[in-house]
Formats: structure tokens, C-alpha cells, sequence
């Protein structure tokens, strides 16, 4: 559970995983939206460097937050709401 809470220590990957709630409100995904949002989307938004944000996403995805999802040469990234559930379920179970 460290882990988890780490990943969420952090204000930019809040925001990630809220934007990521509501894909196509936030991001201008087409025809790739069931498959998540591309890095690259995610890296406009946030208006960080592109190593900065693969960072934060990989943080996300090792706490079990994001699922990532490689067609070509795209990642795309979606909220693992089960993950998601169980650690709040947990959380709030813990304190």
C-alpha cells in the first residue's frame, strides 16, 4: 500500500488519473478511445517534457493504477478502476 500512496503523493499524477477518468472530455482521442489516451496527449496537457511524463505514467502503472496498452509505436493509457476500488476499499478499511 506505500507504494500506492506514493504514486499519488505527487499533484501531476492526480491529475493524470483524474483527466484519465473522463478521456474524452480531456483529451481529443478519435477513433484510439477505447484503447486509452496516447502518451503523447497526456504529455500536452500536462505541458511537461515527454521523459517527465513517461515518468509519472510509470509510476502510475507500477502501483497498479494505469493500464497500458502498445499498438506501433503509441502507448495508450487507461485508469484500472478495479485497482483503483480496491485500494480506496483498502485504504479506507486501514485508517
Amino acid at each position: 500500500m506505500l507504494d500506492e500512496c506514493k504514486a499519488l503523493s505527487n499533484e501531476t499524477r492526480l491529475r493524470i488519473l483524474d483527466w484519465l477518468k473522463d478521456p474524452e472530455a480531456n483529451f481529443a482521442c478519435g477513433d484510439t478511445a477505447e484503447l486509452g489516451v496516447c502518451a503523447g496527449l497526456i504529455q500536452l496537457k500536462a505541458g511537461t517534457s515527454a521523459s517527465t511524463v513517461s515518468a509519472h505514467l510509470a509510476v502510475l502503472q507500477r502501483a497498479g493504477f494505469l493500464r497500458a496498452t502498445r499498438r506501433g509505436q503509441w502507448i495508450y493509457y487507461r485508469r484500472d478502476e478495479a485497482r483503483i476500488r480496491a485500494f480506496t476499499e483498502t485504504l479506507h478499511r486501514s485508517l
